[in-house]
């Protein structure tokens, strides 16, 4: 299989892993399962293609994509229960997720435009759009809300990607040195707790006292 294709695969069975995961978290049946599973793991390639104009999207020309997020669900409904720290599981997992698919959506968003800086959103939409909606639907706090470097390490594996298909490497030699540079810094985000500088104005008020 090509690397792309590669990629895309595994990004859409580890989110859709976090996905069932959330549904375990929240105790909830084989449907919550299979719908979150599904809606993480192809969310972020679905607004990917809407936003690119590739329609229908990639899971509609190739069901299999549906079938690996079904599968996850499954396999996870029956054994989920078995990690210690599902939360713990579900970040590290979704950081895996976030640097295939930068890679993969910097791609795909490069060959149809040949923009750099469409490349870059495409990456970091693709990476982040279904973990945003995981969260959403699971009544989690939002990954995006989180202090730890997460939006900023879609953009540096999608911005390697870049830099490095510009400058002529293979593709395989490219998308590594995305895949990595993502996995690291949203790796060291959650191991060590890197931050990037927060604005410092007040907080907001309760609306009932402004209005």
């Amino acid at each position: 299989m090509p690397i792309l294709e590669i990629l895309d695969y595994a990004g859409v069975a580890v989110f859709a892993a976090t996905g069932a995961l959330s549904a375990s978290r929240k105790q909830l049946d084989i449907i919550g399962y299979l719908f979150l599973a599904s809606v993480t793991g192809i969310g972020g390639g679905t607004m990917r293609d809407v936003v690119l104009g590739a329609t229908p999207v990639f899971w509609v020309t190739n069901p299999n994509y549906l079938l690996v997020c079904v599968t996850v669900a499954v396999a996870l409904f029956f054994t989920a229960h078995l990690f210690d720290s599902r939360y713990r599981v579900l970040v590290w997992l979704d950081a895996v997720g976030l640097s295939a698919y930068s890679v993969m959506g910097a791609a795909k968003g490069f060959a149809a435009t040949g923009s750099a800086t469409v490349a870059l959103v495409t990456g970091m939409l693709t990476a982040t759009f279904g973990g945003v909606l995981r969260d959403i639907l699971a009544g989690e706090p939002s990954v995006l809300l989180r202090p730890e470097v997460y939006v900023t390490a879609a953009l540096i594996g999608a911005g390697a990607f870049v830099l490095a298909t510009i400058a002529g490497l293979p593709l395989t030699a490219a998308s590594t040195l995305g895949v990595i540079s993502a996995f690291a810094v949203r790796g060291g985000a959650l191991k060590f707790g890197w931050t990037l500088p927060t604005g410092k104005a007040l907080p907001g008020r309760d609306p009932d006292d402004v209005m």
